[in-house]
């Protein structure tokens, strides 16, 4: 219900029934919750988006449940968010009729967790956008099995609810969820709409790591960082590489993570985790979590006894996630992100399960983009639900502004910054 209350106080409209109410896009920003497809997020069926998730035709770390129900709960403005859920109704085992189960219960085969575009983006037109993670990935849970049927039913219950659009933030924009949707969008005669997109470093992690690592990065700055890692160990002892799995492991370890992570840049501008009550909660309880189903790891990079880097690493089906990643800067001399970055690409190459590493950083990292040299194409997209729709192009428009406003105030704080 928190998505209704959102709204500036605008009371629950019926579902909008089409394009031609679009006179009423404003008043009907306040969004219907109350459909089974259709509610808070929290009330999603562990059991079943588990099950989704194993079965989902493109990987999202960031939303499988542990994670996600972990943001839900705490995270410092990411609380409260809804989900578009498609059900599908047992169908009669095709190749076995007589064991098929007559009273099975209803399939999630799509799950699209949200917020009003409201509170996405404080712009009061009635769509849904895809809530953040807490991860720079908001690709939907599609069952590989039925995705034309799950993506029509997300659309479906987007309607009923009120929506003219759902806005997809962060999205891979070549995978197998945005082409399933352009596929179903044909049919209907209509087209996504790409408001804007960037490349972002990932890892071939089929490759040797050391084939990965000499494409990359030149003779010279090898041999620089092998020097650097040399020295680190003479000051300081031993140079070792830990990965953190069990569930008891990984409490130790992110305790270790945040500590590094706080006494950064991050922690002088007060957004490290640790500072804050709730994500620190959040991320205890997103990493024990996932560790009790074998998809996160923390890798510490150690001089001695003391450790100088650390980061979380989620996995979900053959790919990985490069959460994020903590220093003690007092180490900065010895490049102690990159040394940590060299071993956990030999880590995640060496692994026979992964294809995929994403970087799920900024377009333009400066620590990661030398090293992973592959590039997925990440953007945001707006989704019609009605043809011709003039709140669509209103929607399109507002977006479009809210993006340049930003830039423009991105640019001002750098300019500051360098002064």
């Amino acid at each position: 219900m928190a998505e209704v209350a959102d709204i500036a106080g605008v009371s629950r409209p019926s579902a909008i029934d089409g394009a031609d109410q679009c006179a009423r896009a404003t008043a009907a920003s306040a969004l219907d919750t109350e459909r089974a497809g259709f509610g808070p997020l929290a009330a999603v069926p562990v059991a079943e988006w588990h099950a989704l998730a194993e079965r989902a035709i493109e990987p999202n770390g960031y939303y499988m449940p542990a994670w996600t129900l972990a943001v839900n709960a705490s995270a410092r403005g990411r609380t409260g968010a809804s989900a578009l859920g498609a059900w599908r109704e047992a169908a009669p085992n095709e190749l076995a009729p007589s064991q098929a189960e007559p009273n099975e219960a209803p399939r999630l085969v799509g799950l699209l967790p949200v917020v009003s575009l409201w509170r996405a983006c404080k712009i009061p037109l009635p769509a849904l956008a895809s809530a953040s993670p807490y991860g720079t990935l908001c690709t939907p849970l599609i069952d590989r099995n039925f995705p034309e049927q799950a993506i029509r039913r997300l659309m479906d219950e987007a309607r009923a609810a009120g929506a003219h659009a759902l806005i997809l933030r962060d999205v891979s924009l070549s995978g197998a969820v945005m082409k399933s949707f352009a596929h179903v969008l044909r049919q209907d005669a209509l087209l996504p709409i790409v408001l804007h997109s960037h490349l972002r470093a990932c890892l071939d992690a089929r490759r040797s790591a050391d084939d990965v690592l000499h494409d990359a990065l030149s003779a010279k700055k090898l041999k620089e960082l092998r020097r650097q890692r040399n020295r680190l160990a003479e000051l300081h002892g031993a140079v070792r590489f830990a990965v953190a799995r069990s569930v008891e492991e990984v409490i130790d370890a992110i305790d270790i993570f945040l500590k590094l992570e706080a006494s950064g840049w991050k922690g002088e501008r007060g957004t490290a985790l640790a500072q804050n009550d709730g994500d620190s909660s959040f991320i205890r309880q997103a990493t024990r979590g996932l560790a009790e189903t074998g998809q996160c790891e923390i890798v510490t990079l150690h001089a001695g006894d003391a450790p100088i880097a650390a980061a979380i690493v989620l996995r979900h089906q053959d790919r990985a996630f490069y959460f994020k990643l903590g220093i003690d800067e007092r180490f900065a001399k010895f490049s102690p992100g990159v040394q940590l970055t060299l071993d956990l690409t030999r880590h995640l190459c060496a692994d026979a399960v992964l294809v995929t590493a994403d970087s799920t950083a900024s377009a333009h990292h400066p620590m990661i983009n030398p090293i992973w040299r592959g590039r997925l194409r990440i953007g945001d997209v707006i989704i019609p639900l009605y043809r011709n729709d003039p709140v669509v192009a209103t929607i399109h428009a507002a977006m479009k502004l809210r993006r340049a406003l930003r830039e423009l105030a991105r640019r001002a704080v750098h300019r500051l910054r360098n002064r």
